[in-house]
């Protein structure tokens, strides 16, 4: 068992919502810790699969899964004795799947590992989980807890042990180091925040400026068109994250530069893979169905757009994003009215 293993304060019983990649390695690691955990999944063939083979051949191959982790497909059951729901749903299907598992939520915490901005909404995903359960909860006369755990934490890379940080977000502070002790472990650091807000947003928005990265890497623009880009990413996820009332300090952090950079560089993220298809020419269409997993940025960047203009916050790499995917605008065009905007101080 791992060193930092942290029995004292550590959830015993957690029921994981969602059978992506980073529900099965989050179920991995807890397994690893004789964590009592389970895993749904919305289709029930698919989990009894992974089940079955052990493997999530879909969205974690290669990866054997411990025996102790266990799969539930009954709505009802999947919440029994647990006592901490992780949401590891895309960002656009939170609200349709806690609208169905509702009627048996149990009254406990709820850590959420997505990354996005609801459509419609523009909702972050702890919101989206609080405008389904309110009702649920005021007739209970309980209070929602939640929290977020984000950070630069490529799937693969965590299945594989390698060194990695991330950071866990609550409002609530004694939740937020329950779960740090339940998920660290000696190859995977957690830090504690309260800025909710701006952890949720950062991991929302790096999603737009990694399109845009992969779309530089896809038509050969280099590295200092790489370093450019990341830098006023940076800054236009900040100047957003400020104006919705986040902390500046959250982006300079694990779950802002970091995992931006992580998202932007790595081969295995989908947000950069698919904007790479984009710089070679494929359209978004195309591009996505050439993507095996949700590409997170695409929905959220309209959503990242409307949030925008909502708070008057200027945000051109992730307007010439959207431009690009869902306006036709040339990516060499986009690139061009990029460069020759108007002429200002850093």
């Amino acid at each position: 068992m791992p060193r930092c293993c942290f029995n004292a304060g550590m959830f015993k019983n957690i029921s994981i919502i969602g059978d992506g990649a980073m529900a099965t390695v989050l179920a991995m690691l807890l397994a690893e810790k004789n964590v009592p955990v389970r895993v749904w999944g919305y289709d029930a063939a698919q989990l009894k699969q992974i089940e079955q083979s052990r493997e999530n051949v879909r969205f974690l191959p290669g990866y054997k899964l411990p025996d102790s982790i266990g799969f539930e497909p009954a709505d009802d059951r999947i919440f029994a004795g647990c006592g901490l729901i992780v949401c590891a749903v895309p960002c656009q299907f939170i609200r349709s799947v806690f609208e169905r598992l509702k009627k048996y939520f149990p009254f406990v915490p709820i850590v959420s590992v997505a990354k996005g901005i609801e459509n419609e909404t523009l909702f972050r995903p702890t919101q989206i989980i609080a405008d389904v359960l309110g009702p649920v909860l005021t007739a209970g006369k309980s209070q929602l807890k939640t929290a977020v755990l984000s950070g630069p934490t490529i799937a693969d890379e965590l299945a594989r042990k390698l060194p990695a940080t991330a950071c866990v977000a609550s409002e609530d502070d004694e939740l937020g180091k329950k779960i740090q002790f339940t998920f660290s472990t000696d190859w995977l650091r957690l830090y504690t925040n309260t800025d909710l807000v701006g952890v949720e947003l950062a991991a929302a928005c790096k999603n737009v400026i990694a399109i845009a990265a992969g779309i530089v890497d896809g038509i050969g623009a280099g590295d200092n068109a790489k370093a450019a880009l990341l830098s006023r990413g940076l800054a236009e996820i900040t100047r957003l994250g400020i104006a919705c009332g986040a902390k500046p300090q959250t982006f300079a952090g694990l779950t802002g530069l970091g995992d931006l950079v992580t998202t932007c560089i790595s081969p295995k993220g989908r947000n950069r893979s698919f904007g790479e298809r984009i710089g070679k020419g494929l359209d978004r269409n195309n591009a996505l169905a050439a993507t095996h997993s949700v590409v997170e940025g695409v929905t959220t960047c309209k959503s990242v757009i409307e949030l925008a203009k909502k708070y008057n916050v200027e945000m051109p790499i992730a307007e010439a994003v959207n431009q690009v995917l869902f306006e036709n605008k040339p990516v060499h065009k986009a690139i061009g009215d990029l460069m020759t905007r108007k002429l200002k101080s850093e």
